[in-house]
């Protein structure tokens, strides 16, 4: 074996020895809540499918009669001839759906944000970031070579006192949702504190839209802050949405510069336009089927309740995302491998996911569980002596 390879062996090694080692489940089934994991039935606990839209008939229909139409591939870039009607009329739905001028689809949720941030910024520029933010984030900044800084969770005073005047441009960039605590940013007050600081605020919705707002369109409709208040907002299709892929909206002269200047948008190939067909009709879903969010927050209160009632170490959120405070990275995986063996999928989130003694279980919901679901999951982490 090559040097290197010897290396990386010992590295493996040592990741297994700190129980931050990860594996794959091969799931056998469409994405839902009753899932076969590696040949064994479970109840999902896991999955960022909140709405439960990723196996909706609807949604399987149009995506069907669309390669009838487009076939499967792309072919190429959007820019070159992989851009199509489909791709075009879900942009132009997005941005009428989060109040914005224009919207630019991405092929990734994490391309999107490298793709913004590093065509916005560079250097003699400033990046700040909540220290919680998403890894693909935090990795937009640090490829951009502005200056790049993380300021405390959610806290506005931190921010502030980090800002100092530059000659270039200054970039606040936060979850909307925060994808492992599940609490939400304080958006009213960081976008106060950009305008007060003259600068531009990213708003990352991936786990906020479809679920939050009047029509599920997101915390910046919940919180009723406009494209000024919010000029670059991400969200991604691959969560509430069932589909796969990612936007950008915003300005005119936004989502113009990314079409120039965006590498992630430029130099790959377009998502499959079937794609684009089955998300807007999931769109059209998420918009009149407003009960999904109703009973996504009854199901949500039920598991807080109950998790009160037992003494569970619930943080706070009231976003499907239910995070178990656990710490110990060992631990976590053992009480996830105990609910395994009783038919249930929740999964152990460690460093580098979560700062270090801060391993959780990560609990989320869908539309499509039941109160009987919840009810079964709270048994089951009572008998794992939590």
């Amino acid at each position: 074996m090559a040097q290197g390879f010897v290396d990386l062996a010992d590295e493996l090694q040592q990741i297994k020895q700190q129980n931050l080692y990860r594996s794959r489940r091969i799931i056998s089934t469409p994405q839902g809540v009753e899932i076969i994991v590696d040949g064994k039935p479970l109840i999902n606990f896991s999955s960022n499918d909140y709405l439960g839209l990723a196996n909706h008939p609807q949604v399987i229909k149009s995506f069907k009669q669309a390669t009838d139409q487009y076939g499967v591939g792309s072919g190429s870039a959007h820019l070159i001839c992989g851009h199509s009607q489909s791709h075009q009329a879900l942009e132009e739905e997005l941005a009428d759906f989060t109040g914005r001028d224009r919207a630019l689809l991405f092929s990734t949720g994490y391309m999107a944000n490298v793709g913004v941030i590093s065509a916005l910024m560079g250097r003699g520029d400033q990046i700040f970031q909540d220290r919680l933010n998403h890894a693909s984030l935090l990795d937009g900044g640090l490829l951009s070579g502005a200056r790049f800084k993380r300021y405390l969770h959610n806290n506005l005073d931190d921010l502030n006192n980090k800002i100092n005047p530059i000659n270039g441009r200054t970039l606040i960039v936060t979850d909307g949702v925060f994808s492992m605590d599940g609490d939400v940013a304080l958006l009213a007050g960081l976008s106060a504190l950009a305008t007060k600081k003259h600068a531009w605020l990213m708003v990352d919705d991936a786990h906020g839209l479809g679920v939050m707002g009047t029509t599920g369109a997101g915390v910046l409709q919940q919180l009723n802050l406009t494209q000024q208040q919010v000029p670059i907002l991400m969200g991604t299709l691959g969560k509430g949405f069932g589909t796969f892929g990612a936007f950008i909206a915003g300005s005119d002269v936004l989502i113009e510069t990314l079409i120039q200047k965006a590498r992630s948008y430029v130099f790959t190939t377009a998502l499959p336009a079937a794609v684009a067909e089955a998300t807007r009709t999931s769109l059209k879903l998420v918009i009149a089927e407003n009960w999904r969010r109703e009973k996504l927050q009854s199901l949500v209160k039920r598991f807080q309740l109950g998790a009160y009632q037992l003494g569970l170490p619930v943080m706070p959120s009231d976003s499907a995302i239910q995070p178990l405070l656990i710490g110990d990275s060992q631990r976590a995986v053992d009480i996830s491998e105990a609910l395994l063996s009783q038919g249930f999928l929740v999964s152990a989130i460690r460093p580098p996911t979560i700062p270090k003694g801060e391993a959780r279980l990560r609990i989320t919901f869908s539309a499509n569980h039941q109160p009987k679901h919840v009810d079964q999951l709270l048994d089951a982490l009572e008998s794992t002596s939590l």
